[in-house]
């Protein structure tokens, strides 16, 4: 089978991939910024786009803009940037 194998699309918001919050104490916020910091190395842009959506507030057009990136491949970064913070949070959280 091709293109996922019959299964469905599921947004990180639906799985309950949830990274941004409205309010973080000081230790998730520690966390936040550590898993942030290794996407950057990672993946830089992705990085860049999570700073300008979750700490500068801007839409997923104006980041797109910002970027020098279409607002589809922004919406993308978006999603796979924000499960991979999700994912390297918990297992940070693992480690302490």
């Amino acid at each position: 089978m091709r293109h996922g194998g019959g299964l469905g699309k599921v947004s990180a918001n639906e799985a309950g991939f949830d990274v941004a919050a409205v309010e973080m104490g000081d230790a998730e916020l520690l966390l936040l910024n550590v898993a942030l910091d290794a996407l950057a190395v990672m993946d830089a842009r992705k990085a860049e786009l999570v700073k300008l959506q979750y700490f500068v507030g801007l839409t997923v057009e104006e980041s797109a803009a910002a970027l020098g990136i279409t607002a589809r491949t922004a919406r993308r970064d978006w999603v796979l940037a924000r499960t991979w913070l999700f994912n390297e949070i918990v297992r940070l959280r693992a480690g302490r």
